[in-house]
């Protein structure tokens, strides 16, 4: 069973994706050409659907799927491949209020906090990351000045957020 960070709690991950064993009832994370290929198949299931972007994938090739997604999963490929941020901030802008999950190589822990600024809420560590040190990533700061995605804490003081 894999474990995920999710709002800075460690949880099973029950959703399925390509290439696993899933039943009609299982919620399913596919690839965005998949969701755009196959979009009534997808309405069919059961469980609750999610979709998994490529570095190279639009975010805005999901504005009306938006409200039938429970999750977008955001691939980052290594640590250097920023395009997930945006992808994240960008789905964020659109309104979608499920879970991002940033998932990939380059999930690491020195990227936690600023993935979670981005609008990450659920995190599936690189291989070899340690939990508790990610967890700890995730509380090292507390006030950030830039601005973000959601409002840093001094936005959120001046705006009454």
């Amino acid at each position: 069973m894999r474990r995920i960070l999710r709002q800075r709690e460690w949880v099973i991950d029950h959703w399925r994706y390509p290439g696993e064993p899933a039943s009609q009832t299982d919620d399913l994370v596919v690839p965005l050409a998949e969701l755009h290929a196959q979009p009534g198949q997808s309405l069919r299931r059961g469980g609750k659907l999610g979709v998994r972007l490529t570095p190279a994938d639009d975010p805005e090739q999901l504005r009306a799927d938006l409200p039938r997604l429970s999750l977008v999963a955001v691939e980052f490929p290594n640590f250097s491949d920023g395009r997930g941020f945006t992808q994240a901030t960008v789905l964020r802008r659109l309104g979608f209020a499920g879970e991002v999950r940033a998932v990939g190589a380059g999930v690491k822990r020195d990227l936690l906090l600023l993935m979670a600024r981005c609008g990450c809420d659920a995190f599936d560590l690189a291989e070899g990351e340690d939990p508790q040190s990610a967890l700890q990533a995730l509380g090292r700061y507390s006030v950030a000045y830039q601005k973000a995605e959601p409002l840093p804490a001094v936005e959120r003081v001046r705006f009454g957020a």
